[in-house]
């Protein structure tokens, strides 16, 4: 029989569900990986790897294991890239990151317009509209000042057009060798949108996942131009800020819209498997419905990795109420950057705390955590 559709034209949630039974062979593999992921993480390694800054399973040890039990007073429990605090009535989100990116100019961007764009994103997704910022750089020894006016140019024209104002900053000079050219600290204000309800509790079964744009073009940009692989694609990272596309989506789903994630480090993968194991709740994606530009997909196939793993600096996941995410699609279509925007999956309850991939052939495998650290330094 088939499963009943929505006015939309999809299958029904109940009918969805029945389409992708789990047969008990399949549930008893995927509790037997449930339990083992409900545990909390414990930090237990004896030397930091690149893999702790890779965004995967490394990463989420150190995150949970060390840095959240010995500075959480709550807010860091949400483990999302900005916190909110209320000031006077007044409802802020704050965010600090770190930019190591190597090589500092690539297609399509460099280290300092990723700085801006990175730090405005992580307040957008909160829900929070970018309001100013703090650079600190740490400059090596030796760097051609041409290159660094170049940096700061970018960092002001990108401020300019995310809207945001610099306020404050510092600067330190390290010996040559002990830096990349640069790397800029950031810490970003914004103020948080009365129309925005985000928070990984909000996630529920049959919201739909909408991808605001292909997948893997920072991350790929960046490893063709370190110059480690004989391969050559036009291919140029997304770096860009998301405000605007966070603000169409607030304006036309409100509070449908249940959790907003930028899918950097560790890629959507990453972002997928963070909500569904800190909301309780099991993600669909179909693999077809995923946008991959030709040149990544490539790229990917050559190098045997999966452009789902790989860093975006332009793009985000959202999770819409199901009576919403048609108009939410639409919204995110308009805003420029994401006329390829998606509807990808579904949130569902089983299994809780996965994520299933159903393949172009049919099957269904588990989408978990990146493990290692296939590209170092991209952000």
């Amino acid at each position: 029989m088939a499963p009943r559709e929505t006015s939309s034209g999809r299958p029904s949630v109940r009918g969805r569900e029945a389409e992708t039974a789990i047969s008990d062979r399949e549930q008893r593999i995927l509790g037997i990986i449930e339990t083992a992921r409900a545990k909390r993480a414990k930090f237990r390694d004896e030397r930091i790897t690149m893999a702790h800054g890779a965004g995967g399973k490394a990463t989420q040890t150190l995150i949970e294991g060390l840095l959240v039990p010995a500075l959480s007073t709550g807010s860091l429990e949400e483990l999302g890239d900005s916190g909110t605090v209320t000031i006077d009535g007044l409802g802020l989100a704050m965010t600090t990151d770190s930019y190591v990116v190597r090589p500092i100019r690539f297609p399509g961007g460099s280290i300092g317009e990723l700085a801006v764009n990175g730090t405005v994103n992580d307040l957008a997704v909160a829900g929070a509209r970018p309001m100013a910022l703090t650079v600190s750089l740490v400059l090596e020894e030796g760097l051609d000042a041409t290159v660094l006016r170049e940096e700061v140019e970018a960092i002001a024209a990108a401020a300019r057009e995310a809207g945001v104002e610099v306020v404050a900053g510092d600067t330190k000079v390290v010996e040559r060798g002990h830096a990349d050219d640069m790397y800029i600290c950031t810490a970003g204000l914004g103020r948080l949108d009365e129309r925005a309800t985000l928070s990984p509790a909000g996630l529920a079964p049959g919201d739909r996942i909408l991808l605001s744009g292909p997948v893997g073009d920072h991350g790929t940009a960046i490893m063709l131009a370190r110059g480690e692989f004989e391969l050559d694609a036009p291919i140029a990272s997304d770096t860009r800020s998301l405000w605007p596309v966070v603000d169409a989506l607030l304006e036309s789903a409100g509070s449908a819209v249940h959790c907003l994630r930028d899918a950097t480090r560790g890629g959507v993968a990453s972002v997928l498997n963070e909500l569904a194991r800190a909301s309780g709740v099991a993600m669909l994606v179909r693999e077809e419905a995923v946008p991959v530009e030709a040149a990544v997909a490539g790229a990917a196939e050559i190098l045997g990795i999966d452009p789902m793993y790989v860093a975006n600096e332009g793009k985000l996941v959202a999770f819409v109420a199901p009576d919403d995410a048609d108009a939410a699609l639409a919204a995110m279509r308009a805003i420029p950057g994401c006329e390829r925007a998606a509807d990808i999956g579904e949130v569902r309850t089983q299994p809780p705390g996965m994520v299933l991939v159903e393949t172009a052939f049919g099957g269904r495998r588990v989408m978990d955590q990146l493990v290692g650290d296939p590209l170092p330094r991209i952000c």
